[in-house]
């Protein structure tokens, strides 16, 4: 299953994506040489017209090569070029205008940002909008909530809404929605265990209504759904399905608890204990430490384990095509703000550069997301496609940002950079690039081996 899921997820991300150059390039008028999934040698392949469609050896990328696009690294990297001069022609990448050749390159990602719409619009509208199956309150955040509204943080966490206004509510959706579309003005909640009636004013800005729904979160019970590779979790050894009992001696009965504990303590050495099996057990771990923005702009120094939440119950609420458009929009926007965030930490210094994998780790996920069921195993899809259209917009030769980067150079003073330049630029890249893989592999074996 996970050799079967991995082969489908880069197949197919790195076909939608070379796809879209392949596409943009004939409509322009550039002769497209070879069509390649896979680098390195060919594996195999067809001709068919003025283009070889090829397998290649490598599965861990592929590109679209173009006549008279000057690519002595590609060559390298296709497994030798045949190293006879080239009479340029009038279909050749480098003779078209800057516009043409931006097309080409920025085609790629625009696929794979399509493709993780499509995809995220087609889980939307083919399940429904997922939401959580509870209206149990896990935190409120007191900090955050609209004047008029601070009532609300007398809510006890473990409490259950059961109406807000006149509107019944059966899911964490509709609870949020009740907020959302709520009459500008008094509205009362009404909650049990404990009874409880909080009346506040809802405020008439829109904004501000969303903000007050982003300030109550659902109850998530303390436990491990994902470890990420490399991170203090994973290396004092919890695993995916413990539940957390306590930080540092400090009981947590549920996730936000537990989030409070570790970001109280940046980089302290504490004793997590674990419920795995039925057993208690202990482990020892050092935090990171991150600096995380407060609501009044200032930042602090908090902790860091790298741990996700367990999923929880889901249930669906069927939608329009409309909102299921929307719905794919919004999710692949948020899925394009995790990367970047990410990114910036990693280079920041806020997540550790172990966390970084490389195929291993793709085939864990992508066989774990198979296992979860076709919905997951989309949504996945969805997100790496995300990722590969962030990542090759990093401004690194031979990679698409890299193109960009010199053809902006070409837009601004007026003619392109120079063959020998790009070349040792590109080789630059080359080397940039193998490290990255290097290093991320590297993070794998050590993951595998525990260290």
């Amino acid at each position: 299953m996970t050799i079967l899921a991995t082969v489908v997820v880069l197949g197919v991300l790195i076909f939608v994506h070379e796809l879209g150059h392949f596409l943009v390039a004939k409509s322009v008028g550039v002769e497209v040489q070879r069509f390649s999934i896979g680098l390195g040698p060919r594996l195999t392949g067809f001709q068919w017209g003025e283009t070889e469609y090829v397998v290649s050896v490598i599965p861990l990328g592929g590109y679209v090569k173009m006549g008279g696009m000057d690519d002595e690294v590609m060559e390298r990297i296709e497994g030798g070029g045949t190293g006879e001069p080239r009479v340029p022609g009038p279909r050749d990448f480098d003779g078209k205008p800057v516009w043409a050749r931006t097309l080409v390159i920025t085609a790629g990602v625009m696929m794979n940002m399509l493709f993780a719409f499509a995809l995220y619009t087609f889980v939307i509208g083919h399940w429904g909008m997922r939401q959580l199956d509870t209206t149990r309150v896990g935190m409120v955040d007191s900090t955050s909530l609209p004047a008029g509204t601070q009532a609300l943080a007398s809510i006890e966490p473990g409490a259950h809404i059961v109406k807000i206004g006149d509107r019944v509510v059966k899911n964490w959706g509709d609870v949020q929605r009740a907020f959302l579309d709520a009459t500008p003005g008094p509205l009362q909640v009404d909650l049990t265990d404990p009874d409880q009636t909080v009346d506040i004013q809802v405020p008439d800005s829109k904004v501000q209504r969303e903000t007050l729904a982003g300030s109550i979160a659902a109850w998530r019970d303390a436990g491990v759904g994902g470890v990420s590779p490399g991170s203090p979790a994973d290396k004092g050894g919890i695993h995916p399905g413990d539940r957390v009992v306590s930080v540092g001696g400090v009981g947590v009965h549920n996730w936000w608890e537990f989030v409070d504990q570790i970001e109280q303590r940046p980089g302290q050495h504490v004793d997590v204990t674990l419920l795995r099996n039925g057993h208690r057990i202990i482990r020892p771990v050092t935090l990171d430490t991150q600096e995380q923005e407060r609501p009044d702009g200032t930042t602090e120094r908090v902790g860091k384990i790298g741990i996700a939440p367990p999923q929880g119950e889901y249930s669906y609420a069927p939608v329009s095509l409309s909102e299921a458009f929307v719905g794919g929009y919004q999710q692949t926007v948020l899925t394009t703000e995790t990367i970047l965030y990410f990114l910036k930490e990693m280079v920041t210094g806020g997540v550790s550069p172990r966390s970084m994998g490389s195929i291993v780790t793709i085939g864990e996920a992508s066989g774990q997301a198979a296992r979860a069921g076709m919905e997951t195993f989309l949504s996945f899809m969805a997100l790496f496609s995300v990722n590969l259209a962030v990542l090759n917009l990093l401004p690194i030769p031979i990679l698409d940002g890299g193109h960009l980067l010199f053809l902006g150079i070409e837009a601004v003073r007026g003619r392109a950079v120079s063959v020998e330049q790009r070349l040792r630029w590109s080789n630059v890249g080359l080397i940039i690039v193998a490290g990255i893989m290097l290093w991320a592999l590297s993070n794998d074996f050590l993951r595998l081996l525990g260290l």
